[in-house]
């Protein structure tokens, strides 16, 4: 069992900077994973209040034999405690910086510690693991960011609400009018990063709404993105962030949000 004991002091933007101390837990599966020179590939756990889905996520990471680090975005119900009690390998935030935040706490822990790909699941049990290597594989092909996409093949899983459908469409033409890439399913956080998305997320990450605007930040950048075909499942328990008013707030956000980016790359 290998353990460390270092304190990372993360600098993460959420208006002002904010120290969010990252308390290093168990490694005892980094060990396993860096048998025959496979690449090291971690999955990152964002977790806000998912006091009801955290143990079957991230026992179907350990029963994949994946290094993974939980992300516990200063929840106030009993998420942390949780994984102490089962000595989950966690990073916890002093205070909630948004999934953004959260993300981006887990690709700068990849980058400290070398990993050549990482995989974001989020927390809720949406995401189906058994996907995660059809992501690495697409990665080891030479692509940077690889989404989860639930729209370019006909499958059998959850595809949301018929109102976030409708957002998503619209999110994936504005993208594709502004960036000229074609992503069918923008909004997912099921995805999987290479070196060279892992180094930019490190240093440059949207702190709200990350997904379809770090989408535009990686084409921008000349990074390669593609998708694959995933199914994915509602929600375990607990609550989305994204409902009533807050829908309306998030799609005029990442629209905007987009066009800076599309901006920035023809700047």
């Amino acid at each position: 069992m290998i353990r460390a004991s270092t304190q990372w002091m993360l600098d993460a933007r959420l208006g002002d900077i904010v120290k969010a101390k990252l308390d290093f837990g168990n490694f005892n599966h980094m060990v396993k994973q860096n048998i025959n020179n496979s690449p090291k590939v971690l999955v990152i756990i964002p977790a806000y209040n998912e006091e009801e889905n955290i143990v079957s996520t991230v026992d179907s990471i350990i029963e994949m034999n994946y290094d993974y680090v939980v992300i516990n975005d200063g929840s106030t119900d009993a998420t942390r405690q949780i994984c102490e009690e089962h000595q989950f390998n966690m990073l916890d935030l002093s205070q909630n910086l948004g999934i953004g935040g959260a993300v981006q706490a887990g690709h700068k822990y990849a980058h400290r510690y070398g990993y050549d790909i990482d995989i974001q699941v989020d927390g809720d049990g949406q995401h189906d693991p058994s996907f995660i290597p059809e992501l690495v594989a697409e990665i080891e092909r030479g692509v940077d960011l690889v989404i989860g996409s639930r729209f370019i093949a006909e499958t059998a899983g959850f595809k949301s609400t018929f109102l976030r459908r409708l957002g998503i469409k619209w999110l994936s033409l504005w993208l594709k009018i502004l960036t000229g890439v074609d992503v069918k399913d923008p909004t997912s956080g099921f995805r999987a990063s290479g070196r060279n998305a892992i180094r930019l997320f490190s240093e440059n990450y949207p702190m709200d709404y990350p997904e379809p605007d770090s989408i535009a930040t990686a084409i921008r950048e000349g990074l390669l993105v593609r998708e694959i075909p995933v199914e994915m499942r509602e929600r375990g328990g607990g609550v989305s962030s994204i409902s009533g008013f807050s829908s309306l707030y998030y799609m005029v956000k990442v629209t905007i949000a987009i066009w800076i980016a599309s901006l920035h790359r023809h700047a």
